[in-house]
């Protein structure tokens, strides 16, 4: 609650502090929905995927560490660890297209290319210590925006000057947190989100 109270300039009261976490929670979720991005460290995650060309371009960022890479069998193959892969030490595993597997049987050798299509199981830990800084400033303007609109109403912004007031249509702010595109543009400037190009398969 602090980055709320900082960027608001005081305290905030008892009804702004319960709001405030709900609608924290709902920024950040929209956040990690936009960018793929999870910003919390994780170690040994486990993601199935299928190689594009050789290359497995991990979804995570950034990347720590590889620790294992597995072809997945098809059609009651058995899954096997892959040896001669490589790290690009950024996002990106490279596996050889003739890398030879522990154990393969001489039967998968003839077979491969039904048996082994290219699906790999990648266990790896990715993550941030801390959540960035940049991350903290959208999350936070997206809350503040939804705390401090003059109406709970969506659309509507008014104001009282002396005995004259109006209202107008506003950008759309009310009850629910919403992500404008200048909050969008900060994270893609920033490469908070993947590019297409990643084929993936499913989550475990």
């Amino acid at each position: 609650m602090a980055d709320l109270s900082d960027r608001l300039g005081r305290p905030l009261t008892a009804a702004e502090e319960a709001r405030g976490q709900a609608l924290l929670a709902d920024a950040s979720a929209l956040v990690r929905s936009f960018t793929g991005q999870d910003f919390t460290r994780t170690d040994d995650a486990t993601v199935v995927m299928r190689a594009q060309q050789g290359e497995i371009r991990l979804p995570k960022r950034p990347v720590i560490d590889v620790t294992e890479v597995v072809a997945v069998g098809a059609g009651g193959a058995p899954d096997l660890p892959i040896v001669g892969w490589q790290w690009d030490g950024i996002d990106i595993v490279r596996t050889a297209v003739d890398s030879p597997s522990i154990n393969l049987p001489e039967l998968w050798y003839d077979e491969d290319v039904e048996a082994y299509p290219g699906t790999y199981r990648v266990t790896y830990s990715h993550g941030d210590a801390e959540v960035p800084a940049d991350v903290v400033a959208v999350v936070a303007r997206m809350a503040l925006r939804t705390m401090t609109a003059p109406s709970m109403a969506g659309g509507l912004t008014s104001e009282t000057i002396g005995p004259y007031s109006y209202r107008t249509d506003g950008s759309g702010v009310g009850v629910a947190v919403v992500m404008t595109d200048d909050d969008r543009k900060m994270l893609e400037l920033a490469g908070y989100r993947r590019k297409a190009g990643m084929s993936m398969t499913r989550w475990r």
